[in-house]
Parts: structure tokens; C-alpha cells; sequence
């Protein structure tokens, strides 16, 4: 990859309000990608969400309970510690649409109906990321040179 390419992918000219969303999005995420991985925090690990996700025909269930948890929990860190924020937000954004159309949506707004309201708030989150980069006070920004 080109440095010119590098430097657009790591240049942000946001300021601080983007670690208000980063740090808590970034704990939520990896929290969420740590019960499809290693089943912690009440989660089903790799094979019960991986069954899971073959029942409601996301198949094969295994290789995208491994892509889901995998973007979720070093996407999440990848936020937290402001680094490559927008890769990894793309990946989130991804994920989130991903959770919506093929979950949530048919259950309408509300969280108390297991519908798509706090997968919204994430997507909303991740795609404001993905656009303005990691900000102030991100790896991504020291490494670009600002």
C-alpha cells in the first residue's frame, strides 16, 4: 500500500468528541464479539452461535459466527485504542446492517421486542467513524503525523 494511501486512511482532522463514541461503541463491541468467540459474558462461544446462525440461515453458521465475533471483538478494540478506526468501523458498519436486515428489523424499533433500535445506534455510531477517522487522541492520528 502507498504511504500516500496510508496517510488517507489514517488522517483524521476530527477532534475529541470522536473518543466519546469510539470508547464505549469500542467496550460494547468487543464485549458482544467476545460471546461469539470465546463465550464470554453469558455468550454461546463459536459453535452455539454458530448454530444459532445456521438456524436462522446465515450458513455456513461457524465461519460467520468466527466473521461476526471477529469484527466485533478486534473491531471494538481496534476503536478503543484509535487504531486503523476506519477499517475496522467499516467492518462494524457491515455487521450492524448485517444484524438488522437478517435479526432484528421484522421485530420492529424497539429493543423490549428484540428489535433494531441498539443495533441502529451502533451502525450510526460506526458509519460517524468511518467517516471522520479516530480524532484526537487515536493511534491512528500520531501515526499519520498530526
Amino acid at each position: 500500500m502507498s504511504n500516500s494511501r496510508v496517510q488517507a486512511l489514517l488522517s483524521t482532522q476530527a477532534g475529541w468528541g470522536t473518543l466519546a463514541l469510539r470508547i464505549p461503541a469500542g467496550i460494547i463491541f468487543a464485549a458482544h464479539g467476545s460471546q461469539k468467540l470465546f463465550g464470554w459474558f453469558g455468550g454461546y462461544g463459536l459453535d452455539g452461535t454458530g448454530q444459532w446462525m445456521d438456524s436462522i440461515g446465515l450458513s455456513p453458521g461457524y465461519l460467520m459466527a468466527l466473521l461476526a465475533g471477529g469484527a466485533e471483538f478486534f473491531g471494538g478494540l481496534a476503536l478503543i485504542i484509535g487504531l486503523l478506526v476506519r477499517p475496522a468501523s467499516a467492518a462494524l458498519s457491515f455487521a450492524m446492517l448485517v444484524a438488522i436486515f437478517s435479526v432484528h428489523l421484522p421485530n420492529g424499533l424497539f429493543m423490549s421486542n428484540n428489535g433494531y433500535e441498539f443495533a441502529l445506534a451502533l451502525l450510526a455510531i460506526s458509519v460517524s467513524l468511518l467517516i471522520t477517522g479516530g480524532g484526537k487522541g487515536s493511534l491512528d492520528r500520531r501515526l499519520a503525523g498530526h
